[in-house]
C-alpha cells in the first residue's frame, strides 16, 4: 500500500513524504494502519519539549494505533495475516534482567519506542516485531482499538493499584487517561468511585463510565480513600491525589509534570505511610489486561473520540489537541 506518511524533521517542521511499505524482516509483521491517535506526547514532538533521549528526528509519529496484519517475515506466525491487532510501543531487548522480569518498559538496553525513535503509525503501514502484537477479536471496532495504547498504560496503573472489591477508590484527572482509569476501577466493584476534575465538563461522562461521585479540586472530600490513581500530569494533581488517601493508602502516578516540578511532601508520605507507585508506558501484562477488558466489553473508548481527520491534517489535529477546548477529546488520523 503506497501513499504518504507524516514526517517531523525537527520541532514544528512537518511534511508529507512518500510511503513505501517495507518488507518484514525475520520475526516482523507489517500492519495496514486503520487509525492513529494524537496525544500530549505527540505535541511534545511537535513543540520540541520532549526530553532529547526520548526522541530521534526525523521521525514519523504515531504510537497509538490499530490495524490489520497484511504480511509477516520469516519466523513470524503466518496465522497473524488478516488479524486485527494493536501493538506495544517499547522495542525492548527481551534479554536483560528487567525484560526477563516482565518489566519491559525498564529495559536496560536503552529506550526505543514506536513513533518516537522508530517509525510510527502515521503512515499507511507500520512494520514492527511480531512479538509486540496483541490480537483483537475479528469483530473489534478498530477506531476504538486505536485508543488501547493509553488504555494499556492505565491498565498498568490499575494492576499496580490492586484495588479490591468494596474499597474506596478515586481518579484525579478527567482526560482520556482519567476516563480509562474510571472504567478499569469500576470493573473491580469498588465501594465508592470518585472522579476529580479541574472543571465539570466531564462529570456526566465520568458517571456514565461508573463513577459514583464527582468533585472538582476545589471541593474535595475527606482523606479516606484506599486507592487513588493520578492521571492529570501536574505536580498539583499529584498533591491532590495524595491528600485524598487514608493513612496507609495506595497512590499510583501516571502523569508527567514539567521537569523540576515541586509536589509531594516526603514527610507526609512517611508519616502517613503512603504507598506510591508510578507508571511510564505499559509492559506486556498490562497490554494483555487492556485487550482482555476491551474484548469483554468492560472498556468503551468510543465516547472519548471526538474528531477523525486525514493524515494530511496533522497540524490541525495537533492544534485541536492543544486547544484546551473541552469539546475536543481524542483525535484520530486515518491514512489516505
Amino acid at each position: 500500500m503506497t501513499g504518504t506518511r507524516v514526517v517531523l524533521d525537527s520541532p514544528g517542521a512537518y511534511r508529507l513524504a512518500p510511503h513505501e511499505p517495507s518488507e518484514p524482516a525475520p520475526g516482523e509483521a507489517r500492519v495496514r494502519v486503520h487509525a492513529s491517535g494524537i496525544c500530549g506526547s505527540d505535541r511534545e514532538l511537535w513543540q520540541g519539549n520532549r526530553p532529547a533521549e526520548y526522541v530521534r528526528y526525523p521521525v514519523t509519529p504515531g504510537h497509538e494505533w490499530s490495524g490489520t496484519v497484511e504480511a509477516v517475515g520469516p519466523g513470524a506466525p503466518e496465522a497473524l495475516v488478516g488479524r486485527k491487532v494493536v501493538g506495544e510501543g517499547f522495542r525492548n531487548c527481551q534479554v536483560c534482567d528487567r525484560c526477563h522480569a516482565g518489566d519491559t518498559t525498564l529495559c536496560t538496553a536503552g529506550y526505543e519506542e514506536t513513533g518516537f525513535t522508530q517509525p510510527g503509525a502515521m503512515a499507511p503501514t507500520l512494520t514492527l516485531p511480531a512479538r509486540l502484537l496483541h490480537l483483537l477479536d475479528d469483530d473489534a471496532d478498530l477506531n476504538a482499538a486505536a485508543l488501547l495504547e493509553p488504555a494499556a498504560c492505565i491498565a498498568a496503573a490499575a494492576l499496580k493499584a490492586n484495588a479490591r472489591p468494596g474499597e474506596r477508590v478515586a481518579v484525579v484527572g478527567t482526560g482520556t487517561l482519567g476516563m480509562f482509569a474510571v472504567q478499569f476501577l469500576a470493573a473491580g466493584s469498588p465501594g465508592e468511585l470518585l472522579a476529580v476534575g479541574s472543571g465539570t465538563d466531564r462529570e456526566a461522562l465520568a458517571h456514565t463510565f461508573g463513577a459514583t461521585s464527582f468533585r472538582t479540586r476545589h471541593d474535595l472530600p475527606a482523606a479516606d480513600f484506599d486507592v487513588v490513581i493520578e492521571t492529570a500530569g501536574s505536580a498539583s494533581a499529584a498533591t491532590t491525589a495524595a491528600a485524598l488517601l487514608r493513612r496507609g493508602g495506595r497512590l499510583v502516578l501516571t502523569g508527567i509534570p514539567a521537569a523540576g516540578a515541586q509536589g509531594l511532601d516526603p514527610t507526609d508520605l512517611v508519616v502517613r505511610q503512603l504507598e506510591v507507585q508510578t507508571v511510564f508506558g505499559a509492559p506486556p501484562a498490562a497490554w494483555a489486561h487492556a485487550v482482555r477488558v476491551f474484548g469483554a466489553g468492560l472498556l468503551d473508548p468510543v465516547p472519548l473520540i471526538t474528531h477523525e481527520l486525514a493524515l494530511a491534517e496533522f497540524p490541525h489535529a495537533i492544534d485541536l489537541v492543544g486547544s484546551g477546548d473541552p469539546k475536543v477529546g481524542k483525535v484520530l488520523l486515518h491514512p489516505e
